[in-house]
C-alpha cells in the first residue's frame, strides 16, 4: 500500500489502470453545508450529491457512510463514498474523525477497492492539523487492509478479496514540508507495522528465536543504515547472563541475543554515538514453564514477543524514512516451556549484572530475559533506554486496551513518551514506580524475587527492572493488554507500540534542528 498527497481537483484526476477498483471519498455535513471537496463533487455529477443526501439524510451523521457505485462524472461514471461529518458548525472531535476513518476503511475493504482517492483530511478537527488527519486516516487503512495469509493454502490466499494499493490524499497544502513529512511517515509506518504484524502473528513453530535472528539479518540487508549481530548461547554465556539462559532451559530451541544498530547519525562504519536503546521481549511461546499456563487460549502465547517484534518495526519505519538519529535495538529471545532442565520454583540465578534472583514463579520470564538484556545494552551507552513488553496480565485490568502501561524513572522522558503517544494515537498511561512497591521484592535467600504477589503487578514488575537501569535514563512500556486482540476470528497482533515509538523517535531526531 502506497499513500501519496496531491492538491489536484478530484473531478479532474487522472485515471487508474483498467483492472484498478477506484473510488472517491468526500466528506458532508448534516445541516446542508457542503465540504469544498463534496461541492466540487455534487457539481461536477449535475447536483447527484445533493440528491443523495437527501434521500438518505441519516448518513450525514458522523461515521455513517453511503456507497455509490456509478455516480455520473462528466464523460465517466464513478465510485463515490460520502462520509457523514455531522453538523458544519460543531467542530469535530478526534473521537468523531477515528470514527469517519474506521468506517471508510472497513468500507473500502468491504467493497474490495485498489485505488481510493480522498479529501478526509481537509476537515477540521478540534486541536490537530492537517498531518495528524493524515497520520490517523493512514493507520486506519493500513489496519483495515492488513492479512496474515502467509500460512494458508495457495488456493485460500488466492481467494481473497483484493487489497487497496494506493491512497491519493487530497489536500491544498500537499507541496508543504509538513504533509510531505506526514506521508513519509505514513508510508514508513505501513511498512514498520505491517512487519510487526506478520512476526507477532507467526506460530511458535515457525518464529523460534533463531527465525527471529535471520528476519534481523535480513533487513539489515533490506536497509544499509542498519547492521546486525546475533549472540549465541555460548557467547551469553561469556557474558554471564544467567537470568536470560535459566528462561531457555526448558526449550530445545537455542536462545538468541538479537542486536540491530540503525546508523541514522554516525555513518555505519562508525561507532554509535550515545544512541537511544530500545529494549524488546522476545519470548516467541510462553507455556509458562513449570508455573504451567491455563490451556485455554495458550495459543495465543505467541505474541509473547511482541515487544520484541515493534522493536524489529520501529527500525524498519525509521529506517524507511531515514531519520538522522543513532538507534541500538536488543531483542532478548527465548521460549518458555516446561521440561526437566527447566527454571523451577525457589531456583536462584545470577543475572549478568551480578543480582541474584529467587524465581517464585516460571512464568514471570519476560523480566528475567530483559534484565540481562538491559544489563547489556550499557555497553553501547545510550542517551535513554525504552524496554518494551508484554509483561503482565495486571495491566490488561488495570489500563485494558486502550493505553499501555508507562513506568520510568525520568519525568521528561516519561512526558515526551506520553506526549508522542497521543500525537500517534498510541496511547500510554502512567502507573507510579514508589519505593513501597519495590518493597514487596524482598527474598530471604537472593537479592530479589521475581515477582512481588498478588497485588500492583504491573508495577512490581517494573520495580524489578528498575534494579538493572539505575543511573540509566529509562522507561518501561507494558503493552500486554494493547499489542494483541484475542479471541474469535479477528485474533492478532495490532503492532502497538510501533506508532508511538517512532513517533517519539521523530520527536528525537528533531530536538537538535
Amino acid at each position: 500500500m502506497q499513500f501519496i498527497a496531491s492538491s489536484d481537483d478530484l473531478t479532474q484526476l487522472p485515471p487508474t489502470s483498467a483492472d484498478a477498483r477506484s473510488a472517491l471519498i468526500v466528506a458532508i455535513h448534516s445541516d446542508g453545508q457542503l465540504t469544498a471537496a463534496a461541492a466540487l463533487l455534487n457539481q461536477a455529477s449535475n447536483g447527484a450529491v445533493v440528491r443523495l443526501i437527501a434521500a438518505n439524510p441519516r448518513c450525514t451523521k458522523a461515521g455513517e457512510l453511503l456507497y455509490t457505485p456509478e455516480m455520473q462524472l462528466a464523460d465517466t461514471s464513478q465510485r463515490v463514498i460520502l462520509a457523514g461529518a455531522g453538523s458544519q458548525n460543531k467542530t469535530l472531535t478526534e473521537g468523531d474523525f477515528h470514527k469517519i476513518v474506521k468506517a471508510a476503511a472497513a468500507m473500502v475493504k468491504s467493497q474490495s477497492l485498489t485505488h481510493l482517492t480522498s479529501a478526509l483530511s481537509q476537515l477540521q478537527v478540534e486541536n490537530r492539523d492537517s498531518a495528524w488527519l493524515i497520520g490517523c486516516e493512514t493507520a486506519a487503512y493500513s489496519a483495515a487492509h492488513y492479512r496474515f495469509d502467509q500460512l494458508k493454502s495457495k488456493k485460500a490466499a488466492e481467494e481473497a478479496p483484493a487489497s487497496l494499493q494506493q491512497v491519493t490524499l487530497l489536500n491544498d497544502a500537499a507541496a508543504s514540508p509538513e504533509i510531505h513529512r506526514a506521508v513519509a511517515l505514513a508510508n514508513a509506518l505501513h511498512q514498520g507495522t505491517t512487519l510487526t504484524r506478520d512476526l507477532a502473528n507467526l506460530p511458535g513453530n515457525h518464529c523460534t528465536p533463531s527465525y527471529l535472528a535471520t528476519q534481523a539479518e535480513a533487513l539489515a540487508k533490506r536497509y544499509k543504515s542498519l547492521k546486525t549481530t546475533i549472540l549465541d548461547a555460548e557467547a551469553m554465556e561469556k557474558l554471564g547472563m544467567g537470568a536470560l539462559l535459566s528462561v531457555a532451559r526448558g526449550s530445545s530451541q537455542p536462545a538468541k541475543l538479537i542486536v540491530i544498530a540503525y546508523h541514522g547519525k554516525s555513518g555505519k562504519k562508525k561507532q554509535l554515538k550515545n544512541p537511544i536503546a530500545l529494549v524488546g521481549k522476545g519470548l516467541t511461546f510462553d507455556a509458562g514453564g513449570i508455573s504451567i499456563k491455563p490451556a485455554a487460549a495458550m495459543d495465543e502465547m505467541k505474541y509473547d514477543m511482541a515487544g520484541g517484534a515493534a522493536v524489529f518495526g520501529t527500525l524498519c519505519s525509521i529506517a524507511e524514512m531515514n531519520l538522522p538519529i543513532d538507534v541500538i535495538g536488543i531483542i532478548p529471545s527465548s521460549e518458555n516451556l516446561p521440561d526437566g532442565n527447566a527454571n523451577k520454583p525457589g531456583d536462584i540465578v545470577t543475572s549478568m549484572s551480578g543480582q541474584t534472583i529467587e524465581i517464585l514463579n516460571t512464568d514471570a520470564e519476560g523480566r528475567l530475559i530483559l534484565c540481562d538484556a538491559l544489563t547489556y545494552c550499557r555497553s553501547f551507552k545510550p542517551s535513554l533506554v525504552i524496554d518494551i513488553a508484554t509483561l503482565t496480565g495486571a495491566c490488561v485490568v488495570a489500563l485494558g486496551s486502550h493505553a499501555s502501561g508507562l513506568l520510568g524513572n525520568d519525568s521528561a522522558l516519561i512526558e515526551a513518551l506520553r506526549a508522542a503517544g497521543d500525537l500517534s494515537g498510541d496511547r500510554v498511561w502512567p502507573l507510579p514506580l514508589w519505593d513501597e512497591y519495590d518493597e514487596q521484592l524482598k527474598s530471604p535467600f537472593a537479592d530479589m524475587a521475581n515477582i512481588g504477589g498478588k497485588e500492583a503487578g504491573t508495577i512490581t514488575a517494573a520495580c524489578f527492572l528498575a534494579r538493572f537501569t539505575r543511573d540509566l535514563r529509562w522507561a518501561h512500556l507494558d503493552i500486554a493488554g494493547t499489542a494483541w486482540v484475542g479471541g474469535g476470528e479477528k485474533k492478532g497482533a495490532t503492532a502497538r507500540p510501533v506508532p508511538l515509538l517512532t513517533q517519539f523517535l521523530v520527536n528525537q531526531s528533531q530536538l537538535g534542528d
